[in-house]
């Protein structure tokens, strides 16, 4: 498995990953004058270029991966599944731009190890302000979801990504590091977290990998990841698609979201988009609330491998004592987060 090199210190990171943007906007045609700025950093660090030309003014959002997070294969792979989405008219997503020489995957040595860019469409509008969500926005995250899981059969080539399956979630080998690692964990909270570990791994192991339930998946789709204005929405930011369970796709549509008092409200909306695209059992839905639990966990392993990124602002005090309620939930509850699970 090709996993992440250790970052250098926060700023020289910045500066690395600055580097590879010009190197990547040059390969692109913009020009000595162009501005780029740092749009956010997460798993990755992603900048947008703008220049004004004498036709008019251009721009592209160049995604600079994290050292050693992504080999060209897997990078491909996601451009070969958002291919199919484009030239087959699935759903609305992110279009991939190609250099005057047909480049997609850009690679640079910078600093000592080989550093990838692909630059995207800037898109025009906004993501949803996740203080102003509502059932809808969930009913239509479902219905995308079991659009994307229904159009992986329409891809002829091999597709490369990791797994998103218990080894590289919670087990050994977990992408996002150890959840007991994770800021404000401690022993005690560790020990009232251990029993709803084992039961979520009991339930995952008898759900089982099927080829129904376990497939590639976007992996990151909730509001945040729906650019939106007047024409309607696109699908941005496959960077985790790989594989795993279709039903995680839920679980990441409430990122840090897991111990709002509307969940159940949420988990209907988005069964219920689902079942208007693609075929949604009890057994599945039954499961929700335990990749809701899986989700949380990693995310609490994730804080503590990104402290830099945006979404750590403000969590890192709180979010292990919440990760331990909502794990004494899920554990007195067999396995469920509310009683209408």
């Amino acid at each position: 498995m090709f996993e992440p090199a250790p970052l250098p210190d926060e700023t020289s990171e910045r500066q690395l990953s600055q580097q590879v943007a010009v190197r990547a906007a040059a390969a692109h045609g913009f020009g000595s004058a162009a501005r780029i700025d740092l749009m956010q950093v997460s798993e990755n660090a992603t900048f947008l270029v703008t220049e004004t030309c004498s036709y008019g003014d251009r721009s592209a959002v160049i995604r600079v991966h994290r050292p050693g997070s992504r080999d060209r294969d897997a990078i491909e792979s996601e451009l070969t599944w958002l291919d199919v989405l484009h030239d087959r008219r699935i759903v609305p997503a992110i279009k991939p731009l190609a250099t005057a020489t047909g480049e997609r995957v850009l690679a640079f040595p910078v600093g000592g190890v080989v550093r990838y860019a692909v630059a995207f469409e800037a898109l025009p509008g906004a993501t949803t302000d996740e203080a102003l969500l509502r059932p809808g926005d969930f009913r239509r995250l479902g219905r995308i979801a079991a659009t994307l899981h229904e159009s992986v059969r329409h891809i002829h080539r091999p597709i490369t990504r990791f797994s998103w399956d218990w080894e590289h979630t919670l087990g050994d080998r977990a992408r996002w590091g150890r959840w007991q690692d994770g800021p404000g964990m401690t022993p005690a909270l560790v020990a009232e977290i251990e029993p709803a570990l084992r039961l979520l791994k009991t339930r995952l192991a008898v759900y089982g990998r099927d080829a129904h339930r376990f497939g590639l998946i976007h992996a990151d789709l909730r509001v945040s990841n729906l650019m939106e204005d007047a024409d309607g929405y696109t699908v941005i930011d496959f960077d985790d698609c790989g594989f795993g369970w279709f039903m995680y796709d839920f679980a990441a549509a409430v990122s840090f979201l897991e111990t709002d008092p509307r969940l159940c409200t949420w988990q209907e909306a988005w069964a219920s988009g689902y079942r208007e695209v693609r075929p949604l059992s009890r057994k599945d839905e039954v499961m929700l609330p335990s990749f809701v639990m899986m989700r949380r966990l990693m995310l609490q392993a994730w804080l503590g491998s990104h402290p830099d990124a945006a979404e750590a602002a403000g969590l890192q005090d709180t979010y292990a004592e919440g990760t331990a309620a909502l794990a004494h939930i899920y554990l007195a509850n067999a396995g469920r987060l509310f009683a209408a699970a």
